[in-house]
């Protein structure tokens, strides 16, 4: 039996797909409760299930609204981000992805982008039309979580002249896939398209040249798709062994666009809309206006349908039990119920991670502690420990310093010689895109270009 599966449907945000997935919320909390402390003893992995089960047939525009534009429409020019133009910033050629073939490169972005109302900070920049924004690495990066203007099997390695290039000024990142083929079509032309990420969530996909409408382009060796997609992790019960849990992406989301409205100088935007996860407090979250079906969990503080990317987290801490109360409730309980406030008549006892506030320590925190029995007698001990602290510090900091100077002045040194072949400016490790013989796959290569074996599990025949 593998160890996940991709699930997917209809899934236009309406009542019955989430009462769908609520339905067994309550015996998820219970056994993933019961099994505290357990964890995954594998990798997760994806499986593809037929058609009929992973294609999202209508959208109701619940996290983002969009509009198309034509060959004619003014805004299409506007849209376009000329990377040629000096005063863009700086753009920079990737230098894997446009000599390769199915590769697939991490980069980390300088802004947190807002997608589907997560804020994303590391995106994977894949040659075949598309970014993949997950988390996790797994199998089929092309099964969802990706924003894809166009995703197909392109090459860029069959012309010098095909690239992909991307620009980070810190208010948008473009990724362009200028003048690449498709793997055994490549006479049939070039593509030239890229897509924007803007700092306030808005997502462009713009297409200079489309030499083949994209009905016609074959999805045998790579999917085809055109849209945005977004999936949550979590524990579920296998059907086979309801006490066995495996990890499962839920693809709870897609967009899909015309792609008969894909041609040259054509263009799309799509505008985020509200979510429940921009709310921070209870009665914002319960009463405002500009979202729906949106709940409280005072546990973590956190307004959520209860299907998002936290959602394992919302089964972990039974929210949807908790969600069931009034902000009135909260208000007389607080955040910290669980916790017992210190004072000379009550014991010390320490909150629980879940229920314990990230708060810093204060001057006045490290004073009551200090003078606990009013009359300072710990006081020297505690002195001696922080003296203690202090010391090892300093020793550390010089150690560290010692070793510096060491590397430097003996750069042939084994350990020194290794840390300086390491040192790059390409900090994140790539993926290529692997065939395994069943379904093709994407695999980490380290930098020196050699797949790191192990890292995602092996397909099962």
């Amino acid at each position: 039996m593998k160890n996940g599966i991709i699930q997917s449907g209809k899934t236009d945000g309406g009542p019955s797909d989430i009462q769908r997935i609520r339905r067994d919320e309550q015996d998820l909390s219970r056994r993933i409760q019961n099994r505290t402390g357990q964890e995954p003893t594998n990798r997760p992995s994806i499986d593809i299930l037929p058609d009929n089960m992973t294609r999202v047939v209508e959208d109701s525009q619940r996290y983002y609204s969009w509009r198309s534009f034509g060959p004619g429409d003014k805004h299409t020019q506007d849209l376009w981000v000329d990377l040629d133009s000096v005063h863009q910033g700086p753009v920079r050629v990737h230098a894997i992805l446009s000599n390769t073939h199915r590769q697939a490169s991490r980069v980390a972005l300088t802004f947190d982008f807002l997608f589907y109302g997560h804020q994303v900070r590391q995106i994977t920049i894949a040659t075949g039309g598309f970014i993949f924004t997950g988390e996790i690495t797994h199998r089929m990066l092309t099964a969802t979580q990706y924003i894809a203007p166009l995703m197909a099997n392109f090459d860029p390695s069959f012309s010098k002249n095909s690239t992909v290039r991307y620009l980070d000024n810190g208010d948008i990142f473009v990724v362009q896939w200028d003048n690449v083929r498709l793997k055994d079509r490549e006479t049939e032309g070039a593509f030239t398209f890229q897509t924007v990420l803007c700092h306030n969530g808005t997502i462009v996909f713009s297409y200079k040249d489309v030499p083949l409408p994209v009905e016609k382009i074959n999805s045998t060796e790579h999917p085809v798709k055109v849209g945005l997609s977004d999936a949550f992790m979590a524990l579920l019960s296998s059907p086979q062994s309801p006490d066995a849990k495996r990890q499962t992406i839920y693809e709870y989301h897609r967009v899909e666009i015309d792609t008969t409205k894909i041609v040259n100088s054509s263009a799309f935007e799509f505008t985020p809309l509200p979510t429940c996860l921009q709310h921070n407090s209870c009665e914002q979250c319960i009463q405002s206006n500009l979202t729906s079906g949106c709940r409280w969990c005072n546990t973590l503080q956190r307004c959520s349908t209860g299907i998002d990317r936290y959602r394992q987290e919302w089964l972990d801490y039974s929210c949807s039990e908790e969600a069931k109360g009034t902000c009135d409730d909260y208000a007389h309980r607080g955040p910290e119920s669980s916790v017992i406030p210190f004072n000379s008549s009550s014991s010390v006892k320490t909150p629980s991670p879940a229920a314990q506030p990230a708060n810093p320590v204060t001057e006045d925190d490290t004073k009551l502690l200090f003078h606990h029995h009013g009359n300072g007698e710990e006081a020297p001990e505690h002195t001696a420990i922080i003296a203690g602290v202090v010391a090892a510090l300093v020793l550390l900091v010089f150690l560290t310093l010692l070793a510096v100077y060491y590397i430097n002045t003996h750069p042939t040194v084994a350990p020194p010689f290794y840390l300086m072949q390491r040192r790059t400016n390409n900090y994140w490790p790539s993926m290529k895109f692997r065939n395994q013989g069943c379904h093709s796959s994407y695999a980490e290569v380290d930098l020196g270009g050699y797949e790191k074996e192990g890292f995602i599990e092996a397909e099962q025949c």
